[in-house]
């Protein structure tokens, strides 16, 4: 979904290789490596929703939830297979800067919501995400049971801001038209927690839907804020 359409699907892609190539190409991006990792089908939604936020949602948001994680949640897991594993192999076989510094993580949909956990729970491992379209509402219904959960969450574990970025877009068809609501919510909890333009990005994009070819009209946002070169 990230590099080659004739391998996906829905024939869609993120354009990432053509994206940032020409942003180095042009200076105007660090040099980048990009890491995707494959997503594990059915067990999407157990790998990807933050898990220690699952107990604290009521009824019955809480049972919907579930009925998509087949074996329950293992977002920790996931996570720890990325900091223990995945990056220290990539660390290991390429020329990389290791700090949290020059780490970041992003993902559209339930993925913006798993890169935003991660920032949580690993802030001396990421020091920013980029977080497309993100899944607020859990399930495939508007609620604000699941939102509000994750919203209580954040309060207590988003990252410094003196040391972290974080970058949120959604659009307004499809998937995304539920998204609203949550964001203005989380843009509040992030500037009362001291972020500001210089270290946070919420952005909206008319008529844009929650599908690949959308993402990759504005990639270009997210990558030169988070990894543009110094001015």
């Amino acid at each position: 979904m990230l590099f080659d359409s004739t391998t996906t699907w829905n024939r869609k892609e993120w354009q990432v290789d053509e994206v940032v190539g020409k942003l180095i190409a042009l200076g105007q991006l660090k040099q980048t490596i990009i890491v995707g990792i494959d997503n594990n089908g059915n067990k999407r939604e157990a790998e990807f929703f933050p898990q220690k936020i699952v107990g604290s949602i009521p009824q019955p948001q809480q049972s919907d939830l579930l009925k998509l994680m087949p074996g329950g949640p293992i977002a920790d897991s996931y996570l720890r297979f990325i900091v223990k594993e995945l990056k220290p192999y990539i660390d290991a076989h390429y020329s990389t800067y290791k700090d949290a510094r020059h780490t970041f993580i992003g993902g559209s949909s339930l993925g913006g919501m798993i890169s935003l956990y991660a920032v949580c729970e690993y802030p001396n491992v990421f020091s920013g995400a980029f977080c497309m379209s993100t899944h607020w509402v859990g399930t495939f219904y508007q609620n604000s049971q699941i939102p509000d959960a994750y919203l209580q969450y954040l309060d207590k574990h988003i990252p410094a801001p003196q040391t972290h970025k974080l970058y949120f877009d959604h659009g307004d068809q499809t998937l995304d038209s539920l998204y609203a609501p949550t964001q203005g919510k989380v843009d509040a909890l992030f500037k009362a927690k001291g972020y500001n333009a210089s270290n946070f990005k919420s952005l909206i994009f008319p008529g844009a839907a929650h599908v690949e070819s959308d993402w990759a009209k504005r990639l270009s946002i997210p990558f030169s804020f988070l990894l543009g070169r110094d001015k």
